[in-house]
Order: structure tokens, then sequence, then C-alpha cells
């Protein structure tokens, strides 16, 4: 039937390439949390990875079943310390890259004893380099 509409044809394939473009999705998905998780042994891990490779389809289905709480939770924690860590690093760039607000910072830190004039200098020639 699919031979004498070459159109239905045509979107017949594209749902199959597209299906197993999302199982190949699903499968490194599946691949990565269980490398990922540092509450499961290597045995589990092991356990895990023979499961979804003999059992593809049955593996994956019963991992993301199993494992769904999990796995949101995991990438939440994952998305969290990357923006921690990326405002971290912006914040610590943001007030390197103002010459003039390190030099008031260690003008202040002079002022209150806790840096010395030789140290004060320094930060100053470093800012202004």
């Amino acid at each position: 039937m699919l031979a004498t509409y070459p159109f239905l044809n045509g979107i017949w394939y594209l749902l199959v390439f597209f299906a197993w473009v999302i199982w190949f999705w699903l499968l490194i998905t599946v691949f990565g949390d269980v490398f990922r998780r540092d509450d499961l042994s290597g045995w589990g891990k092991a356990g895990w990875i023979i499961f979804v490779i003999v059992l593809p389809y049955v593996g994956v289905l019963v991992y993301l079943i199993v494992e769904h709480k999990g796995m949101a939770d995991r990438n939440v924690r994952q998305a969290r310390a990357s923006q921690e860590q990326f405002d971290q690093y912006v914040q610590t760039v943001a007030s390197q890259s103002d010459p003039s607000e390190q030099i008031a910072k260690a003008k202040r830190l002079l002022d209150e004893g806790t840096i010395t004039q030789a140290e004060f200098d320094q930060i100053k020639q470093k800012a202004l380099a």
C-alpha cells in the first residue's frame, strides 16, 4: 500500500529515522546516568549496562521507569552545581576586571592594617597592569 503512495512512504521513513534517533538518545542518556551515579556500586553499574545491552528496549524502559525520580534529581543537582560554578567564575572575573575597585579594596585593607604598604603597592601595580 505504501508503494502506491510515495509521499506516505517518505513519511514512514522519516518516522522510522526519528524513532532511531530518539532511541539512541535515550540509550546514551541511560548510559550517562548509570556511569554518573555515585550511589551505585560497580557491580550494579555493570548489571544495568549488561541488562540494557542484552535486552535493549526492555532494559532502557525498565531503567527509565525504575530510576526516573533519581535521574531527575541528579540532573537538577548537576544543573545547580554548574550554575553556581558559573556564577562564582563570573563574580571573580567581574571583580578582577575593575582596577579602581581593586585599588579601593586594597586601600581599605591597608587602612585597616590587614596588609602592608608593600602588599598594597603590589596589588596596585597588578591592577594597573
